[in-house]
């Protein structure tokens, strides 16, 4: 799995973040640190989390095996 947070987008609301806190970290008050190749385990915390992005700056892709 792979994601991209749009960094120009988000707004910092941090409502990703109890979601996924594994992936999504808050830095400070806005600033938001992402792994972008979180293990498949964390897919459904990943999925809610985006889903919660009101300004949906969260893009998850399923990547193919090699």
């Amino acid at each position: 799995m792979r994601i991209v947070v749009d960094l120009n987008r988000c707004l910092g609301y941090a409502h990703c973040v109890p979601l996924a806190p594994e992936v999504l970290r808050l830095n400070g008050e806005e600033a938001l640190t992402y792994d972008p190749n979180p293990d498949d385990a964390q897919r459904l915390r990943v999925m809610r989390a985006a889903a919660a992005c009101p300004v949906q700056a969260i893009i998850v892709d399923k990547l193919d095996a090699e």
